[in-house]
């Protein structure tokens, strides 16, 4: 039996909620019209999904299943109702999205000499929104940087590039020429994620300030809150007056990969992943301090 889409949004609701009353509400429909939906999933599934006691509502380990798998398949077909209506407008676009510091110019270049007739758009991305803006569609493609959550992604490792120390600019190590991970233990780190995803062999205190960005990043850095560490490529595109770049070799380096949904299979899709591939020497050469410093244009290089 095929599985309702209908059914699958309403228990999405109820999952997040925890809540039958509430999910109705925001569903704007009656709560027993949502149970009923809700009964007749389960039946469809052969597994219930919640259990409905005195003390609340909870998920079953088959509901947790069914959430984990849900979210990539809504979105996927959230996806290509936006291909759909943009083909039906006549339009022929690629939308490639792109963390801060990676150059999309090289690849849309190889890309558009064999497709004149696509026209390729870019977007900025953040950390804690590249995998949902590829599944929702908002993005066609995406050069992203690990971790990101591989669920109902290909994900096509492109190159690696080591990452600086962010330090202000009065900070004891702003004058070295690099400096090593033991120099900067027991720093308060300003960082975008889980302590986990710390380019670090032993994770740094974390500052407590949520970050989504660079610009962000860089004033926390700026203000004495900490320190912080980013990919040599987005130190190339980013200044702050108050803020010092300095190498650290010994950090993990940042992998830059090129992300696409798992249900979206194109010609012109496949078509970009080549030209990223084959144009990744450049595009990685693109976050090296000197060729910019000299204004060197590197694609001219490589042509």
């Amino acid at each position: 039996m095929d599985l309702d889409l209908r059914k699958l949004r309403y228990f999405v609701t109820v999952a997040e909620r925890l809540h039958f009353g509430r999910a109705a509400d925001e569903l704007h429909i009656a709560q027993p019209v949502l149970s009923r939906q809700i009964r007749a999933l389960e039946q469809d599934l052969g597994a219930s999904l919640f259990i409905r006691d005195r003390h609340g509502v909870e998920l079953t380990d088959a509901g947790r299943q069914l959430l984990a798998d849900a979210g990539p398949l809504l979105a996927s077909t959230h996806a290509v109702r936006r291909r759909v209506s943009a083909a039906a407008g006549g339009k022929r676009r690629l939308m490639v999205g792109f963390r801060a510091g990676i150059a999309v110019i090289p690849a849309a270049r190889a890309f558009e000499d064999r497709h004149p007739d696509v026209v390729v758009d870019v977007q900025r991305i953040e950390g804690d929104n590249q995998a949902a803006m590829l599944l929702d569609g908002r993005i066609d493609v995406g050069y992203v940087r690990l971790p990101i959550d591989e669920t109902g992604l290909r994900v096509t490792p492109l190159y690696t590039e080591p990452r600086v120390a962010v330090l202000p600019a009065g900070h004891r190590f702003a004058g070295k020429g690099e400096v090593t991970e033991a120099d900067l233990a027991g720093e308060p780190l300003v960082w975008h994620g889980d302590p986990s995803t710390q380019p670090t062999k032993r994770p740094l205190p974390n500052a407590g300030y949520p970050v989504r960005g660079v610009d962000e990043t860089l004033e926390l850095v700026a203000a004495g809150r900490g320190i912080s560490f980013l990919a040599r490529s987005a130190s190339v595109f980013y200044s702050h007056p108050d803020v010092v770049y300095v190498p650290i070799p010994d950090l993990t380096p940042d992998q830059v990969c090129l992300a696409v949904a798992a249900s979206h299979t194109s010609p012109v899709v496949d078509d970009f992943v080549t030209a990223a591939q084959s144009t990744a020497e450049i595009t990685a050469e693109c976050g090296n301090y000197e060729m910019w410093q000299l204004g060197g244009d590197v694609a001219s290089r490589h042509a």
